[in-house]
């Protein structure tokens, strides 16, 4: 059986402040969410934007360098693995969730500022959109 890879690299931006939990092990887990956003101009020469979330999870001392120096608004660089899991509900209703598995996380830039227009900040992710 051949080999396959599973390599995601993402700049973006955080939408909220990481989380950070232990596992019944102790091991730590910090989860957070990150924006990136492509811009293109269509063939009608109109000017078009798409922002795509990213769940992005690490574990043990990424985890905790992860908690400990990021924040909402700021930029950075991830890079990991996408894995699905999934789950049932009380009522018996499947889930499924995918995340960004980080490896490695580099800090760029600083915090974006509130002198940014609306048009520059990626939307922040409503509860709606993300019912877990």
């Amino acid at each position: 059986m051949g080999r396959g890879l599973n390599k995601v690299m993402i700049i973006g931006y955080l939408g909220r402040d990481p989380e950070m939990r232990y596992t019944p092990t102790g091991r730590p887990v910090t989860s957070f969410s990150v924006s990136t956003t492509r811009t293109w101009t269509s063939a009608d020469g109109e000017r078009r934007e798409e922002t795509e979330w990213f769940n992005v999870v690490a574990w043990g001392n990424l985890a905790e360098i992860c908690k400990q120096h990021l924040s909402k608004g700021q930029q950075v660089y991830i890079e990991g693995r996408l894995q699905t899991r999934g789950w049932e509900d009380e009522e018996g209703k499947k889930h499924y969730r995918t995340e960004l598995v980080a490896n490695e996380m580099i800090m760029l830039g600083g915090r974006r500022s509130q002198d940014y227009d609306d048009y520059d900040r990626p939307p922040a992710p409503s509860d709606e959109e993300y019912p877990f």
